[in-house]
């Protein structure tokens, strides 16, 4: 399918030939008949990509300094490479579409194959052939409503958003200032909502236009003295604020128009300096309207499918979609004098240039259309590239499912240039992803099915790299299929899912299966081992991991997703301590600090304890600052201590003498992690990780789980 997608690297907007998504759970894939362009979010993201590196950094001095504090931490050259490869990934762009089902996924009911649809949000109702969109954001279509109205349904529900938040009554004063796609939205939202409404804009072709709509509407120089008039001096009740300016004049002018305790919501981009005395002096209310509704930004709603209860909110961004499809059916909200431009897909780079002012055109809605011709499903999920083969009987041929930011920053860079290692496909369930990394990395093809790889005779080998639910379902499939598997941590977020996993990897005995517990094969954590290796005595390891915060909202703090901090990234750390000692946990006793609705079990210490006698205390802390170094190992054993710093330097103090090692730029190990697997699969060698390791290490995360949730010491 045909995509529109924009390079934030080198500012290249581009239609890339992309695999066709696979709807998963809760979601439809909707074949697109038109999508609207944003004036005013898409521009500002294409303008930033067109900058050079220093005008990015300028526009972003935020993210200048999470690089500058990474770099100290990690090395110059590693941070550069992440940061190139953050700009490189493909942007989609697009937020508000329409067309018809023709997939869907699990837990779906209330729509159907053939359904005519609008669709909402970014990084879903995207530019692109198909769409793959949550439940809760999309809407059914009444049988009069065309595909190019309702591709305005989202920016209809932002307008929407925006009057309901001024609370306006029946027959009160409304002012719009800013006339755009957004205003004249808006002021057919307020007539009908049976207020007076007056409008009010800088350009006199926008004036012109919503007097022929049937509005009144002045322009900026005469708005103060009309609003005069037309309020008979009381001022107005509520003013929209739907301007797109750095400006702070459209927040004075609001102030100036308003009567006593007004409202004023800026749905707009506007300046939101406030002049204190006018705004004090008549008590007015300013309120920022955030998008579409209640559940925008609310992964619960939005990508779960959650609905909140309507006797308790009335109206969500759902709601909000559908009451706009509904005025747009009676009538009462006209898009179609509002287009000003069409173009094809295939033209999709010419629209921007409108938008951007390249082109010196006039503009106000500008709508992108597509073929009616349906693919074939299933033949359209693979996009094959002319990637050179090296087809050695002895390579590791690599199937990857999942391309996101890991795959992208850390495993690939990796093996990209590794003989041992025959890239076959890649997939992600979306599509867009794989075809970048596999045009990026010269993968022989890109599919959005995980089964297309899985599958596929001239794959030996998968790299599992997808979300953390998924990589239990996956490891097994996998070796069910008789593949080598890689699995990206963690192996399993519960005993559930660790107990298939054993019970499968016995029954397919000539499989490997390895997990991204990296650490153990740094250099220096391979330095430490070995100043260890002729200990007699148990040892003390007491591993310190700056973590850094995390939102509650994030998916990685979702049991059901991610697992918790504790399973999704706090094996990489028992696991460290369980390499230096040789064998897994037995027990551990596990104490975390008050959440306080900040956190969720992410200040934790953990204390292990080993068949030998030894002792690990993991101190997992996201209450810190991310600028100071992330991790830090301290070992005593015998007679010595050694201190392993972020993987970048080991000191080793012994018999008074200190050794000192460090590294230009850190290493975590993931280049030796995977030429030990590639070996063990060339050679029919033993796994790279001892399987009783792997086991109890994971094993051990969900009993410090407990260990926190019982206040207890768990046996493992």
């Amino acid at each position: 399918m045909k995509q529109l997608l924009q390079n934030v690297k080198n500012g290249n907007t581009t239609i890339e030939e992309v695999p066709m998504p696979t709807p998963r759970e809760g979601m439809a894939l909707v074949k697109i008949a038109a999508s609207l362009v944003s004036a005013g979010t898409e521009r500002m993201i294409v303008e930033f990509a067109e900058k050079n590196l220093v005008g990015k950094a300028r526009s972003r001095p935020d993210l200048v300094k999470q690089v500058i504090d990474k770099a100290r931490r990690e090395g110059i050259v590693p941070t550069l490479q992440a940061a190139f490869n953050r700009l490189d990934q493909p942007m989609t762009l697009g937020y508000s579409s329409a067309g018809t089902i023709v997939a869907l996924g699990k837990n779906m009911q209330g729509f159907k194959v053939g359904q005519r649809v609008a669709c909402a949000g970014a990084g879903y109702a995207v530019h692109a052939e198909y769409n793959i969109v949550p439940r809760n954001l999309i809407t059914p279509l009444p049988k009069n409503v065309d595909f190019e109205s309702a591709a305005f349904t989202t920016l209809g529900a932002i307008a929407m958003q925006g009057f309901r938040l001024a609370e306006p009554q029946l027959g009160e004063n409304v002012a719009i200032i800013g006339l755009g796609l957004l205003g004249l939205l808006t002021i057919q939202l307020a007539a009908a909502a049976g207020c007076n409404v007056l409008g009010i804009d800088l350009d006199p072709k926008r004036i012109k236009l919503a007097s022929s709509l049937g509005f009144e509407a002045v322009t900026r120089q005469n708005a103060e003295s009309a609003s005069v008039a037309f309020t008979a001096n009381r001022g107005f009740d509520s003013i929209i604020i739907c301007a797109d300016t750095s400006s702070n004049d459209p927040i004075e002018l609001a102030g100036v128009i308003a009567r006593d305790r007004a409202k004023v919501v800026a749905t707009g981009a506007v300046g939101l300096t406030i002049p204190r005395k006018i705004y004090f002096e008549k008590e007015i209310s300013l309120i920022n309207s955030r998008s579409y509704g209640p559940g925008r930004y609310d992964p619960s709603y939005e990508e779960n499918g959650n609905d909140y209860p309507i006797g308790y909110v009335r109206w969500t961004e759902g709601r909000n979609l559908q009451s706009v499809v509904d005025l747009m059916a009676g009538g009462k909200l006209k898009v179609a004098p509002l287009i000003s431009h069409r173009f094809p897909i295939e033209q999709a780079a010419t629209a921007y240039d409108v938008i951007t002012g390249k082109k010196k055109e006039t503009f106000l809605g500008v709508l992108l259309t597509y073929s009616e011709t349906v693919e074939k499903l299933e033949s359209s999920k693979v996009v094959r590239f002319n990637a050179q083969t090296f087809n050695p009987s002895n390579n590791v041929k690599l199937g990857v499912l999942g391309a996101g930011l890991y795959a992208n920053s850390t495993l690939l860079p990796v093996i990209k240039n590794n003989k041992d290692f025959e890239l076959i496909g890649i997939a992600s369930s979306g599509g867009l992803h794989a075809q970048h990394s596999g045009k990026k990395y010269g993968f022989q093809y890109a599919t959005s099915s995980d089964d297309e790889i899985i599958n596929d005779p001239n794959v030996n080998t998968v790299a599992i790299l997808t979300r953390h639910d998924t990589h239990a379902d996956l490891v097994i499939k996998a070796l069910k299929a008789g593949k080598h598997v890689f699995v990206e941590k963690p192996l399993a977020i519960n005993s559930v899912q660790l107990l298939a996993i054993n019970k499968q990897l016995k029954a397919n005995s000539q499989s490997l299966l390895t997990v991204g517990f990296n650490r153990r094969f740094s250099p220096l954590a391979l330095k430490l081992f070995a100043s260890l290796s002729h200990r007699s005595e148990p040892l003390h390891a007491h591993y310190r991991v700056n973590a850094g915060y995390i939102p509650l909202n994030h998916w990685t703090q979702d049991a059901n997703l991610g697992g918790g901090r504790i399973i999704g990234e706090g094996c990489h750390f028992i696991d460290l301590i369980t390499f230096l000692v040789g064998a897994a946990p037995v027990s551990v006793t596990a104490h975390a600090l008050p959440d306080n609705g900040k956190y969720r079990m992410d200040n934790v210490s953990m204390t292990f304890t080993f068949p030998d006698g030894s002792i690990g205390v993991v101190d997992y802390l996201a209450s810190g600052d991310k600028s100071f170094q992330k991790e830090r190992v301290e070992v005593f054993c015998a007679g010595q201590i050694a201190v392993l710093d972020d993987y970048r330097s080991l000191t080793i103090v012994k018999d008074g003498k200190r050794s000192v090692e460090k590294l230009s730029a850190q290493d975590k190990g993931w280049r030796n992690e995977m030429q030990a697997f590639a070996r063990a699969i060339r050679e029919g060698g033993a796994p790279p990780i001892p399987y009783d390791q792997i086991m109890g290490v994971t094993q051990s995360t969900f009993a410090a789980v407990e260990s926190i949730q019982n206040t207890k010491l768990i046996e493992i």
